[in-house]
């Protein structure tokens, strides 16, 4: 069915159905054309179009159909419907006749697609954050599996100085955390409501826009209507995201087929992720790093193909925008099967310690070491560099590392060598002097992964930025780990509270305290404490809330802490913690403590118990509306907060719905 059609006299021809249907790509659009149009409805009932049973009978039916849609998406291709805005409309009509014909009062197919389509890259936006996050904790895992482990570093492809292969995991940790960035970043701007906008100019309609985005999940609705029908920056920065990640993915893949090559032999992949020849019975193929590597070039096909899209359109929608579908689907799809496929390379990833540790003795690189050795007996280094390129060209021109020529033998390019010039020649020499946040020091990476186990978070404030020290390497373990608890928090939809969840807090807070197990608070005082809390949400409806209250400087109380019964044990109560205690880091705070009958569950966290006694009298004034004061039952503990050199995570971010 077509949704014009009574100002032609004749059908369009066969051919040009054919090139002009979207069906075969905006199909999977069909949740969320369903979704708008439920709330579509209810707006047009709040103003008078439809009447309350009109709208709860087509509420019901696009519930059906909705239902149907879940079961098997692929249904919706069996119809020769335009797009999928016509195919949920005759549906509709199929269903409860004429009465379908009155939902798109005031609503164009402009805002419908430009809606469906922002709700679309919403869902898979908190989708690709999971991904990003899943890849992170692999090369986390990683890096603290081979955190000891030598190997050479290269620069020009020639191999350099010595670092560790947790420091190389690391240096991905740190990409792929700006990629999450920036994806939450094209979320935060992507999560404005078009509907109601119109054809160009706005309904003529009095919607409420700002309870109709609202009811769709949006932090609010457009501005501008020519803008909001015509606006596709939303697909062009998700396909920046994807292509920026994708370029990451690919040096990831590149550095791994390198290291896999019989000329290296660093490491072994997987036979789950590697291919045979159909000829050579001996080969081992990196197929899924080198489609990985190739697939890159698919995303920014898409990510080119789309800026020339948009790039001379005139105000406001133009058909040429029907095009913004088929390529960001792919590259986002692609994404997506990218990290999902990276975490696969990374888990089962064999080093072969013994060869980078050859390797990595190979090609001088302790010269830098012998030159910071001779500056250290005040030679200048300009000098220094000069003296140590002269006796690493005689070690070539011989055939032995610099750690193998006689005492003597050195001293023929400067009498300032000594009997301890060896200690500062050895690979363990030239990796543990880098003790400097970001290093690659043995010591530094079991410090910072015994912190990371015990839950206790030291900032080692005596070492400098930048360096590649063990100790320093696991410093940064800990503070990427504490980046990844926050953002593992957001991708379940961990959030800053709004007003219009004061109800939702309301009802978990009194749940809760009926039972006994939290303070009862009023309507009232969560509406004033509302800038404090934080909620969960399970898609789009708030199942969990917590709360930081900050009693003076330094000191703070998580408290009314609760998830609904039936979305207990899936993360939520441990992901909304760890966001209020990224959030106490960000704004310096010194200690946080919390009163729980579960002091299992923090100590988990990195608490740790402490006396009654020792907290603040404004913290014990609460307990007079407890009703269990005089049979308290409960542990106080406290965290120690250390403020880290790093900026705030985008998990302290207010990023709206983005599952």
């Amino acid at each position: 069915m077509a949704l014009w059609g009574g100002r032609f006299k004749q059908q369009a021809s066969t051919q040009f159905k054919a090139f002009n249907d979207s069906l075969p790509v905006d199909f999977r659009l069909a949740e969320q054309d369903i979704t708008g149009s439920v709330a579509w409805s209810r707006a047009l009932c709040k103003v008078g179009v439809l009447s309350a049973d009109e709208q709860s009978r087509l509420e019901q039916a696009l519930g059906a159909l909705l239902a149907e849609v879940q079961a098997d998406p692929n249904s919706v291709l069996a119809s020769d419907a335009e797009d999928i805005h016509s195919w949920v409309e005759g549906k509709l009509i199929d269903t409860v006749g004429d009465l379908g014909k009155k939902l798109h009062t005031g609503r164009s197919r402009n805002d419908q697609v430009a809606t469906d389509l922002k709700l679309w890259c919403k869902q898979k936006g908190g989708e690709l954050l999971l991904a990003l996050v899943n890849f992170q904790q692999a090369l986390m895992d990683l890096s603290q599996r081979e955190r000891a482990t030598v190997l050479p570093g290269y620069t020009h492809l020639q191999r350099a100085q010595p670092v560790t292969f947790g420091h190389w995991c690391l240096a991905y940790v740190e990409m792929f955390d700006r990629d999450i960035g920036r994806l939450k970043d094209a979320l935060y701007r992507a999560d404005t409501s078009p509907l109601g906008s119109g054809a160009l100019a706005g309904t003529a309609y009095p919607i409420n826009r700002m309870e109709l985005a609202a009811d769709l999940g949006f932090r609010r609705p457009t501005m501008n209507s020519l803008d909001a029908v015509s606006d596709r920056d939303h697909v062009v920065e998700l396909l920046s995201s994807a292509s920026v990640s994708m370029m990451h993915l690919s040096r990831f893949a590149e550095d791994l087929i390198f290291y896999n090559s019989g000329e290296a032999g660093f490491i072994e992949l997987s036979d789950e992720v590697t291919s045979g020849s159909s000829l050579m019975p001996q080969k081992k193929n990196p197929d899924a790093l080198e489609l990985i590597r190739g697939k890159s070039g698919r995303v920014y096909g898409a990510m080119t193909a789309m800026m020339m899209t948009m790039k001379a359109l005139p105000l406001a929608y133009n058909k040429d925008m029907q095009e913004d579908k088929e390529g960001l689907f792919d590259a986002l799809d692609t994404w997506q099967q990218c990290l999902d496929m990276g975490v696969l390379v990374a888990q089962g990833l064999k080093v072969n310690s013994a060869r980078t540790l050859a390797a990595a003795q190979q090609g001088y690189a302790n010269a830098t070491e012998l030159a910071d050795y001779l500056v250290s007996k005040d030679i200048p280094f300009r000098e220094a560099h000069h003296i140590v390129g002269e006796a690493v060209l005689a070690a070539i021109e011989a055939g032995k590392p610099l750690e193998d020529f006689s005492l003597s033998e050195l001293q023929q390019y400067s009498d300032r060598i000594e009997e301890d010039v060896y200690q500062h020649l050895s690979i363990e020499s030239c990796l543990d002097k880098r003790e400097v946040l970001g290093g690659t020091s043995r010591a530094q990476v079991q410090k910072t992964i015994e912190s990371i186990q015990s839950g206790k978070h030291e900032i080692l404030g005596s070492h400098v930025l930048g360096g590649t020290g063990t100790d320093q390497i696991q410093l940064a373990l800990k503070q990427v780990q504490q980046r990844l608890n926050a953002q593992k928090a957001e991708a379940l939809s961990v959030r800053r509270a709004r007003m219009t969840d004061v109800d939702q807090i309301l009802r978990i807070v009194s749940y809760w305290s009926d039972k006994g197990e939290t303070l009862p608070r009023s309507r009232d005082n969560i509406i004033h404490d509302i800038q404090n809390f934080v909620v969960a949400e399970v898609q789009g409806s708030v199942v969990g809330c917590a709360s930081l209250y900050i009693y003076q400087t330094g000191l703070a109380e998580i408290r009314s802490v609760g998830v609904d019964s039936n979305a207990q044990s899936k993360g939520q109560g441990r992901a909304m913690i760890q966001y209020l205690l990224e959030q106490a880091r960000h704004i310096e705070l010194k200690r946080v403590i919390v009163l729980t009958r579960v002091p299992d569950f923090f100590a988990k966290l990195g608490f740790i118990r402490t006396a009654m006694a020792s907290l603040p009298e404004k913290v014990m004034k609460d307990c007079e509306i407890c009703p269990k004061q005089h049979a308290c039952d409960e542990v106080a503990m406290e965290y120690v907060v250390k403020i880290t050199e790093q900026p705030m995570p985008a998990g302290a971010i207010p990023v709206n719905q983005l599952v």
